[in-house]
């Protein structure tokens, strides 16, 4: 077993696995002033191989941390948003590339996210299903077709995340 400490969820360190989806400074005046539009994810892969974009609820409940996890998944064929809703909702992100055919523990990392954050996980990033860290709704963004796009892998060891 592996242990990872969860680190802040930062674009940066993020970008390999996706996006961060956050309000920026700036953006677009509209609604006649009134709000301002950011576009947070300039497009999405939701339409490979005849997929549609679905918006579903996850009516998520907290993990307990440490948590050990043995499986990874991933989406080929299409990207995944998640958007807390209804207040402050932390997540943990336990991920590896895509660039790997079958990851092992040792090419994981994991994020935590401030609550704010939303998340965009790019098509074929290795990921663990949602680990929640409050208990409440998201918002996901993801893709259906007739053919489910899901690759599920057990880890070689399992991976031990912690928080700060």
């Amino acid at each position: 077993m592996i242990r990872l400490l969860a680190r802040p969820l930062v674009a940066a360190d993020f970008a390999p696995f996706g996006s961060v989806v956050a309000a920026a400074a700036g953006g677009e005046a509209v609604n006649a002033g009134s709000s301002r539009r950011h576009e947070a994810v300039p497009a999405l892969d939701l339409h490979r191989d005849t997929g549609r974009a679905v918006l579903a609820v996850y009516e998520a409940r907290a993990r307990r941390f440490p948590f050990d996890a043995q499986v990874l998944e991933r989406h080929r064929l299409s990207d995944q948003v998640f958007l807390p809703l209804g207040g402050p909702r932390r997540c943990v992100l336990l991920v590896a590339p895509a660039t790997v055919a079958t990851p092992c523990a040792e090419d994981c990392l994991a994020f935590v996210s401030d609550g704010q954050q939303g998340i965009r996980i790019a098509a074929g990033t290795w990921h663990h299903g949602l680990l929640a860290l409050d208990d409440g709704p998201w918002a996901v963004l993801e893709r259906r077709a007739p053919v489910e796009d899901c690759d599920e892998v057990g880890l070689d060891a399992g991976v031990r995340v912690t928080l700060a």
